[in-house]
């Protein structure tokens, strides 16, 4: 297999395994020399300056999805990183060792590492798994406790994938709400991020010259990956912009809430917002996307404030009270 037909998938999966496989940590040059991906571009003759700014892409990627990767200066002095190693502490992807599973748990877990399998990586990075060598892990090794934790649930993901992945920019059609028609997209795709466990394009559009956001789930359209590139520097630190974009959205919008303890609502809104005097503060990037949300813990919340947020929620439910009887006519009709 040549560098060029070395899929990204699998590149990123070495360099997961090879950074976990590690205490002290790997300096770029020995991840660049011994990572299967790097290995073999490298031993092509390419640039050390086109090498570096992949495995910073890389790393940025890796740090979208979750991954803790770790920066380590000298001990000596911590701010010097011209010799800076890297790692993945294990720790953090440890299970507590008193943890038990029932024979019907293992089961589900084994279905859910399958299903990650099948609908979130190429077969090539599939086989890569496999036959991994990185800093000389043997392939047998069970890796399946730190493999990406990726939820694809949108279509559009695999293709706009493979426009970031490609340089290449991406047509797809996004139907904003309030609007009646889709509009067309021209996009320089850049990275796909997880925030508030829902996926966002972040990237170039070339027809309103800038950069912006875009949640997945409102993709209608199939993704036409195009012909026309660009240069890949523009995903350097891509990452960053697109996740600290979207926390100066939700730090600059909250919702008061207040919820029944002891509840699912409870136990997951919870984890993203802050005691207040009446209820909970809960930060969200998008009004209608937190109202589908919010919906669907029925009584167990009450949005205090924002009006339009509790306007919609009280929408929602209406919409829902209204599907039921309708199915309770129809199945009342039916019966006659």
């Amino acid at each position: 297999m040549t560098p060029a037909q070395i899929p990204a998938e699998e590149r990123l999966t070495n360099l997961v395994v090879a950074l976990m496989a590690t205490e002290i940590g790997l300096t770029k040059q020995q991840i660049l020399d011994n990572v299967s991906g790097y290995r073999q571009r490298v031993e092509a003759g390419a640039k050390p300056d086109s090498l570096e700014k992949m495995f910073e892409r890389d790393k940025d990627e890796l740090r979208a999805l979750g991954m803790p990767v770790e920066t380590i200066g000298d001990p000596a002095d911590p701010q010097d990183m011209r010799e800076a190693r890297y790692r993945i502490p294990q720790a953090d992807y440890d299970l507590p060792s008193d943890i038990e599973f029932t024979d019907a748990e293992l089961a589900v877990l084994r279905l859910a590492g399958s299903v990650w399998s099948s609908e979130s990586v190429s077969a090539d990075a599939q086989a890569g798994v496999r036959k991994i060598r990185a800093l000389g892990i043997d392939g047998d090794e069970p890796i399946i406790g730190f493999a990406p934790r990726i939820a694809v649930q949108d279509a559009a993901f695999p293709a706009l994938q493979e426009g970031i992945e490609r340089n290449r920019v991406v047509v797809f059609d996004y139907l904003k709400p309030g609007e009646d028609a889709p509009t067309r997209r021209r996009i320089r795709p850049l990275v796909q991020v997880e925030y508030e466990s829902r996926w966002h394009l972040y990237g170039f559009d070339v027809d309103a010259d800038g950069e912006r956001t875009f949640l997945l789930s409102r993709i209608v359209s199939d993704v036409k990956v195009t012909g026309q590139g660009f240069d890949p520097v523009a995903r350097d630190g891509a990452a960053e912009r697109a996740l600290a974009g979207l926390a100066e959205v939700a730090a600059s919008q909250q919702a008061l809430l207040e919820i029944t303890p002891g509840t699912e609502a409870a136990l997951r809104l919870g984890r993203r917002g802050v005691p207040a005097v009446q209820g909970i503060r809960v930060p969200y990037v998008d009004r209608h996307i937190f109202a589908d949300e919010l919906a669907t813990y029925g009584p167990e919340v009450r949005v205090v404030e924002p009006a339009d947020l509790r306007d919609s929620v009280i929408q929602r439910l209406h919409a829902i009270v209204d599907a039921h009887a309708a199915e309770e006519t129809a199945g009342e009709g039916s019966a006659e």
